[in-house]
């Protein structure tokens, strides 16, 4: 069976959210970051990214991780791609030209986009070095923001004009980045798109089973 190590509240909660649109079975392995605990390596002390059990499954510590009946693969965007080829149907590739996009759409969040959206959600608006950090990032992600918009604006999806596993991939990194209204006011299609990957069935109960766990 297949098995998916990581808290919801991590990257693993790309291929957790995919999962949940094929309706795939699986068996989920709550693997928690060690920075969130006191004492990671205490007796009894939860199953987490420094145990030995898990760095038995990827060496270098890092959640999500993939076990699909003894194929094991790291990352989260490289597992949700994987899946959806393997398991997809309409959210994996119909032909190479399509998996080649989906793999660029999902570099381009993951190089252009993820890093300045991080630091948006991590800091703190209600200080002043809070603020100019957050304009800073905004400014760093204007170009990006602004070829998704052009993007949106020709089509609903990011590949093929249908949802896909490059619209999870990328939705959950411009996630990263919702807190800062200046990115998004002026880019009615990139609000729209985000709009309609995050009100799927799916991404609810995903979501609602992220925020059943501990903060």
């Amino acid at each position: 069976m297949l098995k998916i190590y990581g808290v919801y509240r991590s990257r693993a909660s790309r291929p957790l959210w995919l999962v949940e649109e094929l309706g795939l079975p699986f068996e989920h392995v709550p693997i928690i970051q060690a920075y969130r605990l006191n004492e990671p390596m205490a007796k009894g002390s939860p199953a987490n990214t420094l145990s030995a059990e898990f760095l038995a499954v990827n060496p270098m510590g890092s959640i999500p991780s993939m076990d699909d009946d003894g194929f094991v693969l790291h990352e989260s965007l490289a597992i949700t791609l994987y899946l959806a080829r393997k398991y997809g149907g309409e959210i994996g590739p119909k032909t190479i030209e399509e998996e080649a996009l989906m793999v660029q759409w999902s570099l381009f969040a993951a190089t252009s986009v993820e890093p300045a959206a991080l630091t948006i959600q991590s800091s703190k608006p209600e200080t002043e070095d809070g603020r100019a950090t957050i304009q800073v990032s905004a400014r760093t992600l204007k170009r990006s923001f602004d070829v998704l918009e052009k993007h949106f604006a020709e089509t609903d999806y990011i590949v093929g004009d249908r949802f896909t596993a490059a619209d999870i991939n990328v939705a959950e990194i411009i996630r990263y980045a919702r807190s800062c209204a200046s990115l998004f006011d002026g880019r009615p299609a990139l609000s729209a798109w985000y709009e309609r990957c995050t009100t799927r069935p799916a991404y609810q109960a995903m979501w609602a089973k992220r925020g059943a766990e501990p903060a």
